[in-house]
């Protein structure tokens, strides 16, 4: 038996305007929706991809942790980037945030429909994998 289905959101108005939730908890597993930058609480994106990066962090976290895991939990990362070369100027940030933890990882250059994001993380965590 998988377990139950929690949706949990994270406030955001995307979420509602599209139909998803930030995260989806099913037993001991969690699934991060794809994550960017922007500041919530001012609609703010930061030219700088690194600050980027780490906002995606403080926008997912809560639900993760909501859901009863944290970030050692995350054993799957998914790095969407808007060309190959920002996905070499993070790797540094991206180490200092998952290097510890060292999941998985993809990365793939898209398109995003937001103006000025150039970076976004999906995740998946599974509860009590980081000990």
């Amino acid at each position: 038996m998988a377990g139950k289905r929690e949706n949990l959101s994270s406030g955001s108005v995307f979420e509602e305007k599209f139909g998803y939730s930030r995260a989806v908890k099913v037993g001991d597993m969690v699934f991060i929706s794809g994550t960017v930058g922007i500041d919530y609480k001012t609609g703010a994106v930061s030219s700088d991809p690194h600050e980027q990066l780490r906002q995606i962090i403080r926008n997912f976290q809560p639900s993760l942790e909501k859901a009863g895991a944290k970030m050692a939990d995350i054993v799957q990362i998914t790095t969407y980037v808007t060309k190959p070369e920002i996905f070499h100027e993070l790797g540094p940030t991206l180490k200092e945030i998952f290097g510890p933890i060292k999941p998985s990882n993809a990365a793939l250059v898209v398109a995003f429909p937001v103006p000025d994001v150039v970076v976004e993380i999906s995740a998946t965590a599974i509860i009590g994998a980081g000990g």
